[in-house]
């Protein structure tokens, strides 16, 4: 039985339209309820029968069909037991956000209008509608502790639609993967994907993540073998299995799982489903959705959280020379790395794996004497990052967290997680706070992609869960295409640990496919997979380039510090490109293809340029730059970087913002620039 009721408006708002204001269990009574954008090219149309949907459009085209939401507990009535509608809330929010670490920008504008209708069986559903974008969550209302057996959350597309999705063999996994490129028609029910996943069609892009991850199993999809995705998560383990051989002390596949998704508290908010909206690929790089959506920040100081860059030596394999000591894991070895670092005004060095016996953060190593390279940084204005398996870390958890801290280290880097079930995305919390008590930074590796705890615990400064440059150590898959999607893809989730800053360069075999000789196609690849002594598949100058281009507050420069003292032009330039941004600006942007982005610090402008595996001539306007002359220095791909991929050329002028400069890169290439005004 239907009866009339009248929604508890807090704000306002004629973008919130009731079509149908009925309450009503039946398929022939639909509630239908719009919520509409600031600027109101957003519409989200939320409907409620006998289940609930809701469907999205983008200046009048469909961008997401009619797809389910439900909530099911083992206590506690679904959507499919009862709609029945208490009460309808509507609001609008206009605010300025100011980040801790800032990351694509000093502030965020943060606009939306809300729907949140409370259902009679204790559920909440709540919609905010953004210019660039949707986001919805469930919230519950019970007195007593629940257990969540399933949620759905299905995204179905128009016919059209086509996915860059990163395919995965199981819910056990690092989350390092290659996009794949395919109609959404084509993902059969079999596939599973990590998130984010990027859904193209002609009304626009829709990319898929989620945020404020707490207490929960993590997203991930799955296709329905016609037109969409259904979101699916890792139950809790009920059993697990560690071997005993040394090298096990970091893995621990789930080998049974429970019937059930989470045991958590009856009354509480749950992750924020996202769907990053764009017109274009461009767009999508300046989306914050993933931290204005995100619980706020649980540390109340936050000024010793410094983002900068790190003299990293896994990458390299301590291989340094020219030096009159043997190079590996000893005191000598990293306290050149020390210096390396002071010289060049690196922030800071980490310690990885070989700092302390596996399966021992107490112990020590023969002729590593960690307390002497640490109190050596101090005195030269180093910080030292220290690694740990999350495994270790986890069975000596409170001494190994005093440790790091008695021994004066500034951050740790937790590796191989390789899960996000309840239990592991707990622990990520946990590891978070206990460091923020501690002032030690987090740079989660082995890990699952950004889910707003960045914004949450700010000490949180980066994290993996990317296929990145150590990739090139054993495979050819980190490729210059590989390189211009992540931008648009994986870094709208949040930052990335990709450690870029090879300098051996090689021309790659997927670039060696496109270029031509003579008129004809050469055996001239050069690219070789090395794990001791790696390689870029790009240009010197696309590896420079993506310290402006990829977003990580701290940034890995991941060559040995021998081979940038020999290329010293290139790691000086480097050195002065800053982690974080007070403004961002795309410039161009073609997912896979190429990605061109002015980033602002201060007064100074940086630009970084790269293209797949194709050449590529772009135009650079400066019209983004303020009134007055600017020193401009360049960075381009040298003449023969088809060949010598190491191959640049340094330019140097003067401009300004009537100034357009044409920006010439070679397959697999790049092109990077700082600007400094001109002081008269």
């Amino acid at each position: 039985m239907s009866q009339e009721f009248t929604s508890s408006k807090k704000w306002v708002n004629t973008a919130l339209i009731p079509v149908v204001w009925l309450v009503g269990t039946s398929a022939v009574n639909a509630d239908t309820f719009t919520v509409s954008s600031p600027d109101k090219s957003v519409d989200v149309t939320l409907s409620v029968t006998d289940v609930v949907t809701y469907a999205v459009t983008l200046n009048d085209q469909a961008l997401l069909l009619p797809s389910k939401v439900n909530f099911i507990t083992t206590q506690h009535a679904s959507l499919t037991d009862d709609t029945s509608i208490k009460e309808v809330n509507e609001k609008s929010i206009s605010q300025t956000l100011t980040p801790e670490v800032k990351v694509k920008s000093a502030s965020i504008q943060d606009n939306f209008n809300e729907l949140s209708v409370d259902f009679e069986n204790g559920l909440t559903v709540t919609f905010r509608a953004y210019d660039d974008g949707v986001a919805y969550r469930f919230s519950t209302h019970w007195d007593n502790p629940v257990t969540v057996t399933s949620e759905v959350a299905e995204f179905i597309f128009p016919d059209d639609a086509d996915v860059y999705l990163p395919e995965e063999e199981s819910l056990y996994s690092h989350n390092e993967r290659s996009y794949i490129y395919q109609p959404v028609s084509a993902v059969g029910k079999q596939t599973l994907s990590s998130t984010p996943a990027m859904v193209t069609m002609d009304a626009g892009n829709v990319l898929i993540t989620e945020t404020a991850l707490h207490d929960y199993a993590g997203l991930w999809l799955t296709g329905n073998g016609e037109n969409g995705f259904t979101g699916t998560f890792a139950n809790l383990p009920s059993a697990v299995k560690k071997g005993e051989a040394p090298w096990e002390d970091r893995n621990q596949p789930v080998t049974a799982r429970a019937d059930y998704i989470a045991k958590t508290d009856g009354t509480r908010d749950y992750p924020w489903r996202v769907l990053a909206i764009a017109k274009t690929d461009a767009e999508l790089l300046t989306n914050q959705l993933t931290y204005q959506l995100a619980i706020p920040s649980k540390i109340e100081d936050t000024s010793w959280i410094k983002p900068g860059k790190v003299a990293w030596d896994w990458y390299n394999a301590n291989n340094i020379h020219g030096v009159d000591f043997k190079a590996g894991l000893n005191t000598e070895t990293y306290k050149y790395y020390i210096d390396f670092a002071a010289d060049y005004g690196v922030e800071y060095v980490i310690l990885d794996e070989g700092w302390y016996p596996l399966g021992d953060l107490m112990g020590s190593v023969e002729g590593f004497d960690v307390p002497e390279v640490i109190r050596y940084a101090k005195s030269k204005g180093v910080g030292i990052i220290l690694w740990t398996t999350w495994l270790t870390l986890k069975e000596q958890f409170d001494e190994a967290m005093d440790r790091f801290a008695e021994l004066g280290a500034v951050g740790i880097k937790p590796d191989f997680f390789q899960r996000d079930d309840q239990e592991m995305v707990n622990f990520y919390w946990k590891v978070a706070h206990e460091a923020a008590k501690r002032n030690l930074l987090v740079d989660f590796h082995g890990s699952y992609k950004p889910a707003g705890l960045r914004r949450t615990y700010p000490n949180v400064i980066s994290r993996e869960g990317v296929k990145g440059l150590e990739w090139n150590k054993w495979s050819d898959e980190s490729t210059p295409q590989h390189n211009t999607t992540l931008p648009f893809i994986r870094m709208v989730a949040g930052p990335m640990d990709y450690t870029p800053g090879a300098m051996s360069n090689a021309v790659g075999p997927a670039a060696f496919k496109k270029i031509q000789y003579s008129g004809k196609d050469e055996n001239h690849k050069d690219f070789a997979i090395r794990f001791n002594r790696p390689m870029s598949q790009t240009t010197r100058v696309h590896q420079m380039a993506m310290f402006t281009v990829f977003e990580s507050p701290l940034q890995m420069m991941a060559d040995t510090p021998t081979r940038y003292r020999e290329e010293s032009e290139s790691t000086t330039f480097i050195s002065k490109v800053p982690t974080v941004w007070d403004d961002t600006i795309p410039l161009h942007g073609k997912v896979g293809d190429y990605i061109t982005v002015a980033r602002r610090s201060g007064e100074r402008w940086f630009i970084g340029a790269m293209t797949d595996e194709n050449p590529r001539e772009l135009p650079l306007s400066l019209s983004f730059l303020p009134e007055g002359e600017f020193e401009i220095t360049i960075f381009q791909d040298g003449i023969n970087a088809d060949r010598w991929a190491e191959d640049y050329k340094v330019i140097r002028k003067t401009v300004t913002a009537n100034t357009t400069l044409t920006m010439k890169m070679k397959a697999g290439g790049g092109y990077t620039a700082r600007l400094t005004p001109v002081r008269k």
